[in-house]
Parts: C-alpha cells; structure tokens; sequence
C-alpha cells in the first residue's frame, strides 16, 4: 500500500553500500566475543549517527530530534496513553518537515534534505510500531532499570546503522532478540550475496530498459499506454534492487528479516509482475510497510478502513498533489477489484474464457499500477492535469464506473 517517492529512494544509494563493511565489522566483533550487549547496542546507535550525519549533514538534526522525543514519550507516558503521544509527535513533526522543505527552495543537486525525510519516514514505522507494543502489553518496559539501561536499547533501535536508510520494518523484539544472539548465530553471508547478485542483475534490466526508452521521441492517443507501462516498470526496477540491497546490509549485520517478513522475496517478484488482481498487487508491495498500515490503520479504524489506509498513506508521503490524487485513485481501484473479480469469475465457465479473463485483467492491472505511479510522481498539478486528459486515464475511469454499477448488486470480496 506504499509507493515510496524515488526522489527518497535514489540518492541514499552510495551510503547504503559504504555502510557494508561497518555491518560485516559489526558482526565480526559480536562474533568474536568482543562485544557486550550494550556495546552492541552503543556501537549500532553511534553508527546510525554518523551515517545520519554524513548523509544528511545538517539535516540530521530533523532525525534525531523526533527520535530523541519518541525515546522521552515511551519512557515516561502511561502505557495506555503512549502510541496516542507518539503518533502526533511523529505524524506532526514529519508533516513539518515535508511542508518545511517542500516550500523551500533547495538545491535540486543536493539530495540531503531528500534523504533525511526518507529517514523521518521510516522513523515514524518504527516509533509507532514500538508504541502499539508497549501499548498492547507486548513490550513491557522494566520500571526497575535505571534510565541508560531502559533508554540505550530504545535509542538503538531506532536509529541503527543497518536500517536507517532503508530496509523492512522489524519488531523490537525482534531487534532485541537478534541483537542478544548475535555471537551465536553464523554471518549470512550466503543469503547477503544471492541479494547482492540479485540486485545487480535487477540493476542491469534496468539500465537495458532505460537504453532502449533513451532514444524514444515521445507519444499519442493510445499509443501512450505502452510508453507509461514501461516508464512505470524502469521506476519498479529501481524500487525492487534497493530493497534487495536493503535486506542484504540488514543480513550482513546479523538482522535479516524473518522468512517471508521482508519487503521482497524471488515469489514476491513473481507475484508483482504475473498477479491480475490490484488487491494482491498493494499487499505484496513492500510488505512490511503494507503489514504497518495495516496494524497501524485498517485494524484500527471502525469506518471505511481501506479509505483511511490509503489517505493516512499519502499523509505519511508528504500530502503532494500527486500523492493525494495517487493513493485516493488507488483505494477506489482496489474497492472495484474486490467486487469486479467475483463477478467475471462467475461469468468465466470455460477454459479458454478464463484464460482471456485473466490476461485481460493482467493487462489492466499493470496499466492502473502504471497510471497510479505516474500520478504520486507528479510534482505538480500541471503535471496531474495532463495525466488526467490523457488516454491513460480511461482504465481507472472504466473502473470507478464500472465500481458504482456493481456497488449495489455485488458484494465486496477479498
């Protein structure tokens, strides 16, 4: 339910691989015994911090001030009152920060301030995630330590190295878990090379595809929907290698999601490009960010939680004009497929007809995907006019028209 902006994306690239030799040093030293639990935990803190600070530079301060607020929040507001603290002070100040840097005029080479909002981002998962634990009772904190004691795992986890820039969201206990077992669990290194290698051949169909688009001229009528799908699949090229990447430095340390929990596995891949249903498509699409949204809002919410989802999600992104047309178009899109399927499947009673059927659906599915990345790429509203007057627009048209026809006689199904 997540399509992260790629001017968030890119630019953090060449930190993410300096940031390989600190986390196999890192599991080195857990390994060898010559790191206690709390120096693990200083040593993951302290390399959060200088990554935040090479990468971002100044602009690292607008991490570690809602970072250092949510560690207050946790430590000393009522478990029962703690996700509510924490959720403003994040969605408030990360809000802040989009609106702050949107309105300035920034240099369109520097892509620390990019950066550092893409870290905000993804600070907001985790503080949330934490509140909701300690609010559930999952993660109880222990009123008998003394503050460091309480306060160094907290911190750590929130900003360590490993998962700063990028990478699924894990659980606390989890990080707490994998950061006591470290000296006993052999380095990954296997798994870390089949992503790495995974991510450069990822790499090489993308530059294939952006090679063959270079030389292209431009577009009209109908003959622009070929031209959107493709653009959209260089961008999900780009999406899909820095998530491989991502889990790999997060294996190199000794913190590789569980199986089946991380944002992209070879089935997911699979599952992306082959499924006809806009339904599995948004669950599949990073994972841990679909499961946080989830918890986060559409367990939550007692009316209209697929409506709620997806606008607290282009909320989270930064509320562009694309953003919001982008995630708006996308519930309606998937409202439809839940009642648009278990109708042609009824309807479908050969071989050959389903076999039409869901390569049809296919096609449309990987147009609308298109068309909804299109739109929360948008910078401006110019830019979302000319994508609505265009021919793209006649499939998520089709759908919404078709969705109220069906709204009355079908019931919606998952």
């Amino acid at each position: 339910m997540c399509w992260p902006d790629l001017i968030l994306l890119l630019p953090a690239a060449p930190y993410r691989l300096v940031a390989f030799p600190f986390a196999a040093l890192f599991r080195h030293l857990c390994a060898s015994g010559h790191l206690s639990l709390t120096a693990r935990y200083i040593f993951l803190l302290a390399g959060g911090c200088l990554l935040a600070a090479t990468a971002m530079g100044g602009y690292a301060v607008l991490l570690l001030i809602p970072a250092a607020g949510s560690v207050l929040v946790l430590l000393s507001v009522n478990p029962a009152h703690v996700h509510t603290w924490v959720f403003a002070l994040q969605m408030s100040w990360q809000t802040l920060c989009h609106l702050g840097l949107s309105s300035r005029e920034l240099d369109p080479q520097d892509a620390r301030p990019a950066i550092a909002l893409s870290a905000i981002m993804l600070l907001t998962q985790k503080a949330t995630s934490l509140s909701l634990d300690i609010h559930e009772g999952v993660v109880p904190l222990q009123p008998g330590q003394g503050l460091l004691q309480r306060a160094l795992p907290l911190c750590s986890y929130l900003l360590f190295f490993p998962a700063l820039l990028g990478g699924p969201l894990c659980s606390f206990s989890r990080f707490q878990a994998q950061a006591e077992s470290l000296g006993a669990l052999p380095c990954q290194l296997r798994a870390a090379g089949q992503r790495c290698l995974s991510a450069l051949a990822l790499q090489g169909l993308r530059a294939g595809l952006a090679g063959g688009l270079a030389g292209r001229q431009g577009c009209a009528g109908l003959g622009c929907l070929p031209w959107l799908w493709a653009r959209a699949l260089l961008l999900r090229l780009a999406y899909y290698m820095h998530w491989v990447l991502d889990e790999a430095l997060l294996e190199v340390a000794g913190f590789g999601p569980e199986e089946g929990q991380g944002d992209l596995a070879l089935h997911d891949l699979w599952t992306l490009e082959t499924t006809h249903r806009l339904a599995v498509f948004a669950r599949t699409w990073n994972k841990s960010t679909a499961r946080w949204l989830r918890r986060l809002i559409f367990q939550r919410c007692p009316a209209q939680p697929l409506l709620a989802t997806f606008a607290f999600s282009a909320w989270w992104h930064g509320l562009r004009p694309g953003q919001i047309f982008g995630f708006l178009c996308w519930a309606v899109m998937v409202e439809a497929d839940y009642r648009i399927h278990p109708f042609l499947n009824t309807q479908a009673t050969s071989q050959g007809v389903k076999l039409f059927y869901r390569g049809t659906t296919w096609v449309f599915t990987q147009l609308i995907v298109a068309y909804i990345l299109t739109a929360v790429e948008a910078e401006s509203f110019s830019t979302l006019y000319l994508l609505w007057t265009s021919c793209n627009s006649i499939l998520p048209l089709s759908y919404g028209l078709v969705l109220l026809l069906l709204l009355a006689k079908m019931p919606k199904q998952n």
